[in-house]
């Protein structure tokens, strides 16, 4: 048994927290209290949000998803410190802040932390999103995985009176240059209603990408591919009121993924000749993707259950699998693996108004959080990767909040995690020795019961002084056990006791700026620091193989926001983020060598110029810019670089979105992704310094599409 209790200091420091959609929001609107969120567990007014956070809306989220309805490279246009998409299924070191996030659809988690399989970010299609909140920084308030962050997609409403209104898309999709074989098209419907105390959103969507090409129509890479992929995408929302005070909610989200691309592999070089698709009468294994992804939640919400105390019940629960690519030399006799995951939790919090006068108010938050998570990853033909892993996680939590003159809030809170492991014996997998060109030797791993105990706090602190200038303070911590399957999987020991499974504690620290001046210039600065006694970054070892790095770890940076609009029918700004990490390899106090890039994203530069000439007419011109980044040295005898410290390449890419409304219902819509052809490799494909691993983005690919509202 291991247990782990920490006590926090509590420390102020300044922080903000806008960001770039939310910024373009305020502009339009001048009102930063329309806008709402569920950062502290209940709604408020961005105002009194005293944590780093980006909003993006549903209008953000439409235009975005006519370019490319991948809802990673979304969030990449539109969060900051997010790291860059890799055009995958897979969001595999697209990090936030330089740490793995807690990804959630409306508070229920979809992040497979006992074993992270990278498909978190796509388990959902963007058109059942009315919008993404993305919390910024370690933080413990949903629980166990968010040590860089929360991106917690909020899936439509029904927002009007009448019995039946709705919306319907087709788009088609394709590459000029190959027309016919890029091929494909998507399709969506959604129908909204109250009738009397009931309310109802049904939703589907069906979409089947052609076969991608890069800039010189070369077929893209086969590896976790986006090619003549099929995904489905369901919602279902069914609320009653029962009185003025007390509702109930059903909901259930299923999404699915399968990929139909009949391509084999032929491996470049890195840095020189990338690797590509070649046409194959079928890929050895089962289609590749996320065959299940199926969220059920029962809700229940009283605004005063007793005396100025609300209260709200949310019991879930998540069914997942997804499919990885067969591998004919990385398993013995090859393979092909999958993650499968099922949890089952419930969240309860009360809300109590502890006193209210027309100068202050004071209100407390409490409840408790219980998740059960059983986890694990296997081959395809039943061979198992990790053992069979179940988490049991309770956790009491308490927040209190004080606002003064409507310019000070004040927050500060306390989580209790009680996290306990149980694997099952097992056998480790013979998989291939990179640097002899062997298998490894399977052994016997006893399982066994792992216990984890922590105590996490957080405060904050915000004073918007004038609209011109508002300042925040924020420290918080988080507490996670991620990536346990992965340290179980290539164990040399004989007892799951001895493995170094010792969860991770972050401490966050934010300072920052923002404001709005003469109305039409919105701008932002915030600067992070976080710090881990011990961190899990995937690092290959001199002997060939992989390993789970567990040393304490520092990372910073900064994020910078500027938005104008001058004119009514004109606005353009733009968002830049750097950030930096080192690791204490020897635990001697010195951080002496960076993080690699599978954890830390080279600086990145959003911009956009948005014309509105007429009412009816939207024209949106984006880009974003890779910088580089080298901060590793080749093997002096190979000139080779270890995997995961390639240096990045710099790159800018421009997109076009654009839509015409005809008449009062019909609106016609075209996007462009990579306008200009650009032929470029992701920062992945530099960082990992694989040869199968060098990929070519895709090149120009544009999308019609036909909107019908009723």
């Amino acid at each position: 048994m291991k247990k782990i209790t920490t006590f926090c200091l509590l420390n102020l420091i300044v922080s903000i927290g806008f960001a770039q959609e939310k910024t373009k929001d305020s502009l339009a609107t001048n009102n930063l209290d329309d806008i709402i969120v569920t950062a502290s567990r209940k709604k408020e007014s961005i105002k009194e949000v005293v944590s780093s956070i980006t909003i993006v809306g549903e209008k953000k989220i439409q235009s975005q998803t006519i370019i490319n309805s991948n809802i990673s490279n979304i969030l990449q246009y539109t969060v900051p410190s997010l790291a860059t998409a890799g055009n995958q299924t897979s969001n595999y070191g697209q990090t936030l802040r330089g740490r793995p996030f807690l990804v959630m659809i409306d508070g229920v988690p979809q992040s497979t932390p006992l074993r992270n399989g990278g498909r978190d970010l796509q388990v959902i299609d963007p058109f059942s999103v009315e919008r993404v909140e993305v919390i910024k920084g370690a933080t413990s308030i949903y629980g166990n995985g968010a040590d860089g962050g929360i991106i917690n997609y909020i899936t439509k409403k029904n927002h009007k009176e009448r019995p039946f209104s709705g919306s319907a898309q087709l788009g088609l999709i394709s590459q000029p240059k190959t027309f016919a074989e890029s091929f494909g098209y998507r399709g969506s419907a959604s129908f909204t209603g109250k009738i009397e105390r009931f309310d109802y959103v049904v939703g589907f969507t069906k979409e089947r990408t052609g076969v991608i090409k890069d800039a010189n129509s070369v077929n893209t890479s086969p590896f976790y591919s986006l090619s003549n992929l099929d995904t489905y995408n369901g919602l279902l929302k069914i609320g009653y009121q029962l009185t003025d005070k007390q509702r109930f909610e059903f909901s259930y989200i299923g999404y699915a993924s399968r990929s139909f691309l009949d391509q084999d592999v032929k491996i470049g070089k890195w840095g020189e000749i990338p690797t590509i698709g070649v046409e194959s009468e079928r890929r050895l294994g089962t289609p590749e993707g996320t065959p299940r992804n199926h969220n059920f939640r029962l809700s229940y919400t009283n605004s005063e259950i007793w005396n100025n105390t609300a209260l709200n019940v949310n019991i879930y629960s998540q069914d997942f699998r997804t499919v990885y690519g067969y591998d004919r030399d990385q398993f013995l006799n090859g393979g092909q693996s999958n993650v499968a995951s099922k949890k089952l939790g419930l969240r309860m919090n009360f809300d109590s108004r502890l006193f209210s006068n027309d100068t202050y108010k004071a209100d407390l938050i409490y409840g408790v959080d219980i998740l059960q998570d059983e986890t694990v990853q296997k081959l395809e033909d039943g061979r198992f990767w990790t053992p069979q892993m179940k988490m049991q996680n309770t956790a009491p939590f308490v927040l209190i909040k004080f606002d003064a003159w409507e310019k000070f809030t004040l927050k500060a809170g306390a989580r209790y995690e009680n996290i306990k492991v149980k694997a099952d014996d097992f056998y480790t997998l013979p998989v291939l020795n990179a640097k002899n060109n062997t298998y490894n030797n399977s052994i016997f791993v006893q399982g066994g019961d792992l216990e984890y105990n922590a105590f996490v706090s957080n405060i904050g602190l915000r004073y918007n002084i004038m609209p011109e200038v508002n300042v925040f303070t924020s420290y918080s911590q988080s507490f996670s056990i991620n990536e346990v399957g992965r340290i179980l999987r290539t164990s040399t020991e004989s007892v799951i006791s001895k493995l170094p499974t010792d969860p991770i504690i972050v401490n966050n620290y934010e300072m920052g700026v923002a404001g709005t001046i003469k109305k039409w210039i919105n701008y932002e600065l915030t600067s992070f620091w976080s710090t881990s006694k011990l961190g899990a970054t995937s690092v290959q070892l001199p002997n060939g193989s992989f390993a789970m790095q567990r040393a304490p770890e520092n990372i910073w940076g900064y994020e910078v926001v500027l938005n104008l609009k001058p004119l009514e029918v004109l606005s353009f700004g733009g968002a830049f983020a750097w950030l930096e990490g080192k690791v204490d390899n020897d635990n001697n106090g010195t951080y002496e060598k960076y993080i690699n890039g599978s954890r830390i994203m080279a600086p990145k530069l959003t911009t956009y110029i948005q014309v509105r000439p007429t009412k009816k007419l939207d024209v949106e011109l984006s880009s974003l810019h890779n910088f580089e980044r080298n901060r590793f040295d080749p093997n002096p005898t190979t000139n080779l670089y270890s995997v995961n410290e390639g240096p990045v390449k710099k790159y800018t890419v421009f997109n076009l979105s654009s839509s015409y409304l005809i008449g009062e219902s019909l609106k016609l819509g075209l996007g462009v992704e990579n306008l200009f052809n650009k032929d470029y490799s992701p920062n992945m494909a530099w960082w990992q310094a694989r040869d199968k691993d060098f990929v070519n983005a895709p090149g120009r690919r544009a999308t019609v599409q036909v909107q019908y509202n009723f």
